[in-house]
């Protein structure tokens, strides 16, 4: 069974019931409960998964968890539950109690589509006030899935799992830190790290406030060219050469000879654009379905080569880059991005675009309404938030 397979089909049913759901109880029976079927447990066998599990809280007694899941007879999982249209915040402290008073190594708050992963790295058999993994179903990562997969009942191993989740703690810990440096602005304490190799003078806030906008952009750059030449080799890889056929005893007679076409030749900054938008439509579409023609001024990305189910067209030179994107009428919508990462931000316009063509990639849908049929009247921010 291919686990990866199964969750991302799960997470998709997810997507399409989430609107539906309103209570808690519901969030269980619907989303929750299926979720560790998912991960292997039988949620209907009490001797491995206890709903109402009792946890009494000092002189509290009857406190009850949502779900436990035993082993050998002792609770190793708590599971706290939430409605799936309430945010999980402070909830933990509730779980926090329970945490204390079980044998319990791991404990888990959901919502039923945002899962946290507790645990006592801190301090021993105290719940720690922050997850070392955090799982956003509808926001799936290849990482998030490996760590995912050792709490299947068939990979469970507690002495395993604690091991990997320190590194995973301070690994989640750094990447946070990393994200609020690079994509927002840098700290005073990382512009000043960077100051002491580079510059003699007194480093003054004044001059801290100077250098963090060129910083950020310094960054920005370094990231954008550091993937560039990540696409470009990639692109370059030489492939192997097919294995020669033996030849027939009789050969056959010697067709005309034909003028070679003149090959495509697609500048190192349309290979980069063309292999970004194949990536973001890889989830469904093979690279082999989406045709990159060649034209004098631009790059047209087609459905199997059908010049009349263009996706996209991708204009590029010196001073700008271009995406143009067919509307409703196959009219063109043209949007000047600063680096081809920010094709990113247009993913569920290109995938809506695949869909009107009958072709059936990982939906975006918003508020139930395709979202081909929203008209892209101004540039798109740096950042567009997915549709839910």
């Amino acid at each position: 069974m291919d686990f990866q397979k199964d969750l991302l089909d799960f997470a998709g049913r997810v997507s399409s019931l989430k609107d539906s759901i309103a209570t808690e109880e519901a969030t269980k029976t619907s989303l929750i409960m299926p979720f560790f079927t998912l991960l292997g447990y039988d949620v209907f066998n009490p001797l491995e998964f206890v709903p109402e599990f009792v946890a009494d809280v000092g002189i509290k007694k009857g406190e009850k968890v949502d779900y436990a899941i035993l082993q050998n007879g002792l609770p190793v999982i708590l599971v706290e539950a939430k409605a799936v249209n309430k945010k999980l915040g402070k909830q933990d402290s509730q779980l926090f109690r329970y945490f204390v008073t079980t044998k319990a190594k791991f404990a888990i708050l959901t919502n039923g589509i945002q899962y946290r992963f507790y645990t006592d790295l801190d301090e021993t058999n105290k719940m720690d006030s922050t997850p070392f993994l955090q799982v956003d179903l509808l926001n799936l990562k290849n990482s998030q899935i490996e760590e995912l997969s050792k709490f299947q009942k068939a990979n469970f191993d507690v002495s395993a799992v604690s091991a990997s989740a320190s590194l995973l703690k301070y690994k989640t810990d750094f990447k946070s830190m990393i994200a609020r440096e690079f994509e927002e602005e840098p700290s005073d304490e990382m512009v000043r790290f960077f100051l002491q190799n580079v510059y003699s003078g007194t480093r003054t806030q004044a001059v801290v406030s100077k250098f963090r906008p060129i910083l950020k952009q310094a960054f920005e750059e370094y990231f954008s060219e550091a993937m560039n030449t990540r696409i470009i080799s990639a692109l370059n890889q030489p492939t192997a050469p097919a294995q020669s056929e033996q030849p027939s005893k009789v050969d056959p007679p010697a067709a005309p000879e034909i003028p070679e076409a003149k090959p495509m030749v697609l500048t190192e900054s349309e290979k980069a654009a063309y292999q970004k938008i194949c990536e973001l439509l890889s989830p469904s579409l093979d690279k082999a379905d989406l045709v990159c023609k060649k034209a004098q001024n631009y790059i047209a990305v087609n459905y199997k080569g059908n010049t009349r189910q263009w996706i996209c067209r991708i204009a590029s030179n010196s001073v700008s880059k271009t995406l143009v994107l067919p509307d409703a009428n196959k009219q063109e919508i043209r949007r000047r991005v600063s680096n081809w990462f920010e094709l990113e931000n247009y993913k569920p316009y290109l995938v809506s675009v695949c869909q009107r063509y009958s072709v059936e990639p990982v939906p975006y849908e918003c508020n139930h309404v395709p979202v081909y049929t929203i008209e892209i009247r101004r540039r798109f921010p740096k950042r567009l938030p997915m549709p839910v």
